[in-house]
């Protein structure tokens, strides 16, 4: 029932895919370079306070006017709730790896085996301390509950 006492339908609400992410930035111009010059990521149109990366189906949208605050990711890998990270998919890890940091990206956690998820994970940060991921599939492990299931 609704709030008006009155019998409501089941309302299904369809998504397709994130449109944007949304990243507040306390330096447009020193963003713009990271993620243009940095990270390579195409420019779609850039303003002040408002900026977009092209990155496949969905557009990076920098908004500025934000305040520095600490990094989301402190160095022990902590991370706080309330707080978002991204990443992207990539073929070749360590090549990646390799650009990136050539062209000054500040790593916080070098190319790394992640046991159990099938991935190899390296994660940088913004220039505000935002911690972007990048990520290479491995080949997966059966997972002990789908290998009990099978036998």
């Amino acid at each position: 029932m609704s709030s008006t006492g009155e019998k409501s339908e089941q309302c299904l609400i369809m998504f397709k895919q994130a449109d944007y992410v949304m990243v507040t930035v306390s330096d447009m111009s020193r963003s713009v370079r990271f993620y243009g010059d940095v990270l390579g990521l195409p420019l779609k149109s850039e303003s002040p306070e408002w900026s977009e990366f092209t990155t496949g189906p969905t557009t990076l949208a920098l908004h500025g006017g934000g305040k520095q605050g600490p990094a989301q990711m402190e160095p022990r890998g902590e991370s706080f709730a309330g707080t978002c990270s991204f990443g992207f998919n990539v073929d070749d890890l360590d090549l990646v790896f390799g650009e990136l940091k050539g062209k000054g990206a500040n790593f916080v956690m070098p190319p790394t085996q992640r046991e159990g998820e099938g991935i190899k994970l390296a994660v940088c940060l913004d220039p505000d301390g935002l911690p972007i991921s990048f990520a290479q599939e491995t080949r997966r492990e059966e997972r002990p509950l789908q290998a009990a299931r099978s036998q």
